[in-house]
């Protein structure tokens, strides 16, 4: 609301009068004492008093004359004050009247301010209750417009659907005739493989039968030639039969570390190399066999360093390699000998006594098929 009020202002110009006066007779009075210290100060000057007196008479004398055309200022600026300070009175009575005025003229805006006031409000709660209704109306506008989109994009999804379904329809149609001939395909192609495994099979059973019969003939073979083996060694303890093989020790062939055959392992090896020979003029020649000469250590260490092999498996090769050139320098095929080295992952026992490690130390012979 808007409220208008006039203050009556303190009238400062007749203070301001008399402090502008009271300065020009302080500036006076020390202009005075200035003229008379100079004065006195030149008089008595012996050099130029004379002069200094006349020139102070003149000097005086305008003095005399600047003074009184102040005085005459003053007395000018006191009049135009006191007209001033009527003048000022006049516009305060003037003030007052226009401010009992204004105050009535405030008096009769405050109440039209407050009917004004009044009616914004009712206009104001009228307007709130058109916003309700028109806040009102739009949501149900827009949730009609919502309604009529999610109408129309219901309808396109169905659309899109039908169309995807009869794409979908057309690619499983292709997929599945692909698929058909794909199975046609397999069909015919699995068909001639069972032709072929029949074959296959015809042929595996005969070359099983064949296989199994030489099995057997070599089978018939190794019995004899075991006994034979028994025989040219007679009672030595150093060659002893396991099952389908003979196990000679390496102790007697060789000495710790080496492959090379000592004068005594040769020797048993020449007797073996004969049994082998008299058993290649006894199995027929449409019999493929070999012997396996199978070389094996016991489990200690290769010492770092050692000249000619690196590790277990090397040294029992080396020495089977050996064996075998040895037979075959006894009058052996060499086409009939195979050697293999297994280094110490094959133990006859397990332990770490010197007995289990000797045995573990070992050439094996034995007569097989290739």
């Amino acid at each position: 609301m808007m409220n208008i009020r006039f203050r009556n202002q303190t009238n400062a110009w007749p203070g301001f009068v008399d402090l502008f006066s009271n300065l020009v007779i302080i500036l006076i009075f020390l202009l005075i004492v200035f003229v008379f210290l100079w004065t006195t100060t030149s008089v008595f000057n012996k050099t130029t008093g004379a002069k200094t007196v006349a020139e102070l008479k003149a000097a005086n004398a305008e003095q005399a004359q600047t003074i009184q055309q102040m005085a005459a200022d003053e007395q000018e600026a006191k009049q135009l004050l006191i007209l001033a300070r009527a003048e000022l009175e006049n516009l305060e009575n003037n003030n007052t009247e226009m401010a009992n005025e204004l105050n009535e003229i405030d008096d009769s805006i405050t109440d039209l301010i407050t009917a004004y006031e009044n009616k914004v409000i009712q206009l104001q709660s009228q307007g709130n209750d058109m916003q309700t209704m028109i806040a009102s109306l739009t949501q149900q506008l827009n949730q009609a417009n919502l309604d009529k989109e999610k109408t129309a994009e219901l309808e396109q999804e169905r659309k899109k659907l039908q169309d995807d379904m009869a794409l979908q329809r057309a690619e499983l149609s292709d997929q599945l005739a692909k698929l058909q001939a794909a199975l046609d395909a397999s069909e015919e192609k699995s068909r001639k493989q069972e032709i072929q495994y029949v074959e296959m099979s015809t042929r595996l059973n005969k070359a099983l039968a064949d296989k199994v019969a030489e099995l057997n003939d070599v089978s018939k073979y190794q019995s004899e030639f075991y006994k034979a083996i028994k025989l040219a060694v007679g009672d030595r303890t150093t060659v002893q039969p396991d099952g389908d093989r003979f196990i000679v020790n390496s102790d007697i062939l060789f000495s710790s570390g080496s492959y090379t055959l000592s004068p005594e392992g040769k020797k048993q090896l020449r007797l073996i190399a004969n049994v082998i020979k008299d058993m290649e003029n006894k199995i027929p020649s449409d019999i493929n066999w070999i012997i396996r000469v199978d070389g094996h250590t016991d489990k200690k260490a290769v010492i770092a360093g050692t000249q000619g092999y690196k590790n277990n498996t090397e040294l029992s090769l080396l020495r089977a390699t050996a064996v075998a050139n040895e037979l075959a320098n006894a009058g052996v095929s060499k086409r009939r000998l195979v050697p293999s080295g297994f280094g110490d992952m094959h133990p006859v026992e397990l332990g770490n006594d010197p007995a289990t490690l000797q045995k573990n130390r070992r050439i094996e012979l034995q007569l097989t098929n290739r």
